[in-house]
């Protein structure tokens, strides 16, 4: 069949794990040189694969690649267009009312990535483990060791995509813990999963035009790093089984969730919702971040399967992070991406800090490879639950009757709403918490409305202290 670009192309063979990038790099070269012209209609998919001797699914993820960037554009039933100088405008016809929702969005979460906006509640603070109990000996001799192994290296910029024993390490992890199955190429290490928000925002909007669906209510951080890149965010409700997959708007690109663990209501999405979900990014062309937010802990005999593992068309984006099961100072998290968006993800980490702190990387791949790591999660997994019965005991006592705790088998935190017709106080509905208290739901919702009630982290509350700060709390409500 007679090629169907006016310029050859220069592929490697079948089989080669080149394919897809080569082709991906030479069509943006000719969009950027103007061999394919702003307007131009490109041949379909299937016409590509059948010229050029691919795989359909090859052609697509390259054409899916090449539109997360910007370079492409489509219209409705009539095909691929390359972008032209609108491209990252606004939607024609956008209405001033959308325009100021959206402006409203970003500014009520611009300064959501300051910690103090998530972990406040005293006691009772989110977002942050037990320290005392880590091996901070072990830690400290496995990077000593780092550093006398890095002293006899060549002096070098590291991958961006991570040192390779931390890879595997991370690979071997994620399988057990998990079971999402990845191998090490599949993974970029990232400096958080704050970064990993970024970069996946990087690659996957094009700003002005690319609508993102967000929890409601939902975690600040990520919201942040989306509304900072352009997109235009969709707050979609939450119920007990997790993200109300009937509620998403069919023009979606991208769909935030914490399938695990929600945050900040602490639910876990039914196996119903997640098949739900993955059918609706796979007919609507949609890809799905799934943030396994707190997910190694959890009291529950089996965790329902990660997005990532049900995942049969390379449509979700799994993050991770050692915030929680190590601690936040660490400052390493990963991404398990489609290997259509790999390359772009690398590219995007490279542009941003080039790489991941070496000896961090280092001292926790040996950390993971040697046991370290699930010995600490099982340890502190006891701990946690002995934590979490005495909060919930501690609610019934002192709130029965005004706040009920909400489904939660997972985490280091959980939410109690306002039981209907209970008298609250008006700290228990504002956003702007105090940094005493327990934080609000309030707090996490970017509208008007919604059930009013407390998120309770149970990460550093030591068993005994719960009870008297539980009837700190009380007293706070009646006065």
């Amino acid at each position: 069949m007679d090629p169907v670009f006016a310029f050859p192309l220069h592929l490697p063979g079948p089989g080669s794990r080149q394919l897809l990038r080569a082709l991906h790099g030479q069509l943006r070269a000719a969009i950027l040189d103007g061999r394919l012209r702003p307007g131009q209609r490109l041949p379909s998919s299937r016409a590509v694969a059948q010229a050029y001797a691919i795989s359909r699914n090859t052609a697509v993820a390259v054409y899916d690649l090449l539109l997360s960037e910007g370079y492409l554009r489509t219209r409705r039933a009539s095909g691929v267009y390359v972008a032209d100088e609108q491209a990252a405008a606004a939607p024609a016809g956008e209405s001033e009312r959308a325009a100021l929702a959206q402006r409203h969005l970003a500014a009520r979460w611009r300064d959501a990535i300051d910690g103090t906006a998530i972990v406040g509640g005293g006691v009772f603070r989110l977002g942050v483990p037990e320290l005392s109990l880590f091996p901070f000996d072990v830690w400290r001799r496995l990077g000593a060791r780092a550093l006398r192994q890095f002293a006899r290296l060549p002096a070098d910029y590291a991958p961006a995509q991570g040192r390779e024993a931390l890879l595997h390490a991370v690979a071997q992890h994620v399988a057990f813990a998990r079971a999402v199955a990845c191998r090490a190429d599949d993974l970029v290490i990232t400096s958080g999963a704050q970064q990993a928000f970024d970069l996946l925002a990087r690659v996957l909007v094009t700003p002005g035009r690319t609508a993102v669906a967000v929890e409601e209510p939902g975690y600040p951080p990520l919201r942040t790093a989306f509304a900072a890149a352009g997109a235009t965010l969709v707050p979609v409700g939450v119920d007990g089984e997790g993200l109300q997959v009937e509620l998403l708007p069919r023009d979606l690109r991208v769909i935030c969730v914490t399938p695990s663990h929600q945050f900040p209501l602490a639910c876990a999405m039914s196996a119903r919702r997640r098949a739900e979900l993955l059918q609706f990014a796979r007919s609507r062309d949609a890809v799905v971040i799934e943030d396994d937010y707190d997910g190694e802990f959890r009291y529950a005999e089996r965790p329902l399967d990660a997005l990532q593992t049900l995942d049969r068309g390379e449509r979700v984006f799994y993050v991770g992070t050692f915030s929680k099961s190590l601690f936040p100072g660490l400052r390493l998290g990963y991404v398990v991406a489609p290997a259509w968006a790999r390359a772009a993800l690398i590219r995007a980490k490279q542009a941003s800090d080039s790489h991941s702190d070496v000896l961090a990387q280092d001292t926790l791949a040996a950390f993971i490879a040697e046991g370290h790591l699930a010995r600490h999660v099982r340890r502190m997994q006891a701990v946690y639950a002995q934590r979490r019965v005495a909060l919930l005991h501690g609610l019934q006592r002192q709130f029965g009757g005004l706040l009920e705790p909400l489904p939660s088998l997972a985490g280091l935190h959980l939410a109690a709403g306002v039981v209907a017709g209970a008298a609250v106080p008006a700290w228990v509905t504002r956003a702007d918490g105090d940094p005493a208290r327990p934080a609000t739901l309030r707090r996490f919702q970017s509208e008007d409305g919604g059930r009013a009630g407390l998120v309770f982290g149970f990460g550093v509350a030591d068993a005994a202290a719960i009870g008297p700060a539980l009837a700190q709390l009380r007293h706070a409500w009646n006065g």
